[in-house]
């Protein structure tokens, strides 16, 4: 199914937006991006944003995310040596669960080369068992709430 550009989010919709490197690695023998590394690179985008925003301690934390869906519209190709743009929001909010919306830009572009999205359900570390998102966590991603 080809996209609509009306589908499309532009880079200006993203509460937050970070840069990724792409790698030689990353390439694949068709000379572009495999489709694989998109998911590494929405990945990679929220969890340096939690990580950064102070809301998320991957060593010793009591909450941990865990992925329970992805999706990733593939749009246009990234090659190694490019510089992403990689647009992160949040379009819902839950007790435990958080749906991240995802845009990954060819840089100093402004239409998509993928788009996609992750849940998260956020969990006690120990059992693995759903909790509710901390307040300071609820905050953060209140700043980067698409439409807000």
């Amino acid at each position: 199914m080809v996209s609509k550009d009306s589908d499309l989010r532009p880079l200006s919709d993203y509460g937050h937006v970070g840069d990724i490197q792409t790698r030689w690695m990353d390439n694949d023998v068709y000379g572009h991006v495999n489709n694989v590394v998109y998911y590494s690179f929405f990945d990679t985008a929220v969890n340096r944003f939690l990580i950064e925003g102070g809301v998320l301690d991957i060593h010793d934390g009591d909450v941990i995310g865990l992925v329970v869906e992805t999706n990733c519209r593939y749009l246009q190709p990234l090659e190694f040596p490019e510089k992403v743009k990689a647009g992160i929001g949040v379009s819902h909010i839950g007790n435990s669960s958080v749906r991240y919306e995802i845009g990954l830009f060819a840089e100093g572009a402004d239409r998509p080369a993928a788009q996609g999205h992750f849940v998260h359900v956020y969990v006690d570390r120990t059992t693995r068992r759903p909790t509710s998102l901390p307040e300071t966590f609820r905050a953060l991603l209140e700043t980067i709430r698409l439409g807000a």
